[in-house]
């Protein structure tokens, strides 16, 4: 049976074991925040965060306004203001495929399935050739962007370092929700490698990078 789970769509992504802090001040979220504080298990309180594609809205376009795979996020720290906004501090958790979208109410929710994260043996050998062309890659973009990752603070293990590349890269938005949408580690690093290289071929030899939202930078309040 899949869960039904409330929503918070952005113009961004996140990937589980990211820390987001977030200003909330619609009404509807507002409802959300007290909603999760309700419940006495800190790991449960969990909402679903989701990715709208480039040119959609959810008013005109529905569900297909969305990008179907999303990543939970936990709802860890919260400071409440006087006239009623917050400001909250959230880490990613799991992954989750909309199945079908509740809006009865202002605020929307979604049946979700949640999805495991297969790995396999390989997985290892795939992450020591990622975290090279990793390195590569932030060495192409120099001063470009400030570096979130020191180089020794590269992760070993397989899926926190497909994790990682899938937050950290300058990509467009269809590129990272591709990364995060690959159905195993294996495949996620199988596509970063490939990200990583064209990527850096791009910065190295054209000098070039997309337009696009940096990395570490705040998504949009709601």
């Amino acid at each position: 049976m899949s869960d039904l789970l409330p929503l918070f769509p952005l113009n961004t992504l996140l990937v589980p074991g990211l820390v987001l802090p977030l200003h909330i001040f619609e009404p509807r979220y507002r409802q959300l925040v007290r909603e999760l504080m309700d419940r006495p298990d800190e790991d449960e309180r969990e909402f679903g965060m989701i990715a709208i594609r480039e040119g959609r809205s959810l008013e005109r376009d529905g569900i297909e306004a969305l990008y179907p795979i999303g990543v939970t996020t936990v709802l860890r720290q919260v400071e409440e203001h006087p006239d009623g906004r917050y400001d909250i501090v959230t880490t990613g958790a799991r992954r989750f495929r909309i199945r079908s979208l509740d809006s009865s109410e202002e605020l929307l929710r979604a049946r979700v399935d949640f999805l495991a994260e297969p790995a396999d043996d390989e997985d290892a050998l795939r992450a020591v050739h990622v975290a090279r062309r990793f390195q590569e890659y932030r060495s192409a973009l120099g001063g470009q962007v400030q570096a979130s990752v020191g180089e020794d603070e590269t992760p070993e293990d397989p899926t926190v370092l497909s994790y990682l590349v899938t937050a950290a890269m300058v990509l467009p938005l269809d590129d990272r929700q591709r990364l995060l949408s690959a159905p195993t580690t294996g495949a996620r690093l199988t596509l970063a490698e490939q990200l990583l290289i064209r990527e850096t071929v791009l910065i190295s030899e054209l000098s070039a990078m997309p337009a696009v939202e940096l990395p570490g930078q705040p998504p949009s309040a709601n």
